[in-house]
């Protein structure tokens, strides 16, 4: 019995490259939704914005689990055929 170690190695390293895709995806998606929460305070016009206005987080979160989804979905679609 032998070990392809070539193949191991790639399957290795796509794992963990869709696995910090993934989670990094959804990060995104939370702090594209956290957006959302927060309601808008009367504070001097140079203050620094943290989070990106409510359109563009509910943008980044959406574009963002559609990428995740997307991998998934080609992971379980390689996994089947």
């Amino acid at each position: 019995m032998t070990v392809d170690w070539g193949a191991l190695l790639t399957v290795v390293l796509v794992a963990a490259g869709a696995t910090v895709a993934i989670v990094t995806l959804i990060s995104l998606a939370v702090l594209g939704w956290s957006a959302r929460g927060i309601q808008p305070m009367a504070a001097a016009p140079s203050a620094p914005r943290a989070l990106p206005s409510r359109q563009a987080g509910t943008a980044l979160a959406a574009a963002a689990l559609v990428a995740a989804t997307a991998i998934v979905l080609f992971g379980l679609w390689e996994i089947v055929s």
